[in-house]
C-alpha cells in the first residue's frame, strides 16, 4: 500500500471500527481506536445546558493525547489504521457549540492540532440518515439511546459538507448502504484493490461491477 497512515471517519452507526479491524487485518496494520468513554455524553443527548461545551472539550483533548502518542510512534515502519480524522472535531463543534463557546473552542483546537500527526488517505464513510439509526439501534450502546434522529440527520448533513470540501490528504468517498465488508468478503477484497491502487486527489468507491473515479 502506498499509505502508511490511514483514518478512517464517519458520521455515528456508519462502521468506521469494523472497517479499521478489517483492514487492520488485511493490511497487518496497527489500529488506533477512538476512545469513545465520555462522562458528559448522557447529558449532552438530553440537552442539558453546558453539556455540549464539556462533551466537545472533554473529547479534543481525548483525541490529542492519543494523536500525541501515535506520532511518538514510527508510522513509517508499519502501517497505521484510525478509526477517526482529528480535523473532524470541528465538525461536532461547530453543530453543537454557541458563538462564545466556539471562540473559546477554536483557540485551544488551532494550539493541540499543531501536535498531531497528518494522515496520508482518508476514507470516508457515508450511509443515509435511515440506515445510521438502524445501525445505532442495533448495537445498543446505552449512552446512545437518547440520540434523536434530528441531531444525528444534521450530524450527517454536516459530515457530508465537510468532506466535499476536504483537500488536506488523498481522499476515498465510500457510500455503505449498498455493500457490506463484514459479511461479504467480495466487498472488502475489492475495497483493498481501490485502496492499494488509489494515488492522490478524490475517488468514490463504488459497489463490484460498476465504475470508479476521481472527482
Amino acid at each position: 500500500m502506498n499509505f502508511r497512515f490511514v483514518a478512517v471517519e464517519g458520521p455515528i452507526g456508519v462502521g468506521k471500527s469494523s472497517l479499521v479491524e478489517l483492514l487492520a487485518s488485511r493490511f497487518s496494520a496497527v489500529k488506533i481506536l477512538e476512545r469513545i468513554e465520555n462522562p458528559f455524553l448522557r447529558e449532552f443527548y438530553k440537552d442539558k445546558p453546558g453539556a455540549a461545551f464539556q462533551a466537545q472539550l472533554f473529547f479534543l483533548l481525548n483525541r490529542c493525547i492519543q494523536q500525541q502518542e501515535l506520532s511518538q510512534t514510527d508510522l513509517f515502519r508499519q502501517v497505521t489504521i484510525c478509526d477517526y480524522l482529528f480535523a473532524k472535531d470541528k465538525i461536532f463543534a461547530y453543530l453543537n457549540l454557541d458563538d462564545s463557546e466556539l471562540m473559546l473552542y477554536e483557540r485551544l483546537y488551532t494550539v493541540l492540532s499543531e501536535r498531531v500527526p497528518q494522515p496520508d488517505l482518508v476514507i470516508y464513510l457515508q450511509a443515509s440518515t435511515e440506515i445510521l439509526l438502524e445501525r445505532i439501534r442495533r448495537r445498543r450502546r446505552d449512552y446512545e439511546s437518547e440520540i434523536a434522529e434530528k441531531y444525528v440527520n444534521e450530524l450527517n448533513q454536516a459530515y457530508n459538507y465537510f468532506f466535499y470540501h476536504y483537500t488536506a490528504s488523498p481522499l476515498l468517498v465510500i457510500n455503505t448502504s449498498e455493500i457490506d465488508f463484514v459479511h461479504r468478503e467480495g466487498d472488502l477484497d475489492d475495497l483493498v484493490t481501490q485502496i492499494e491502487t488509489m494515488t492522490r486527489g478524490v475517488q468514490y468507491y463504488t459497489p463490484l461491477g460498476t465504475t470508479k473515479g476521481p472527482r
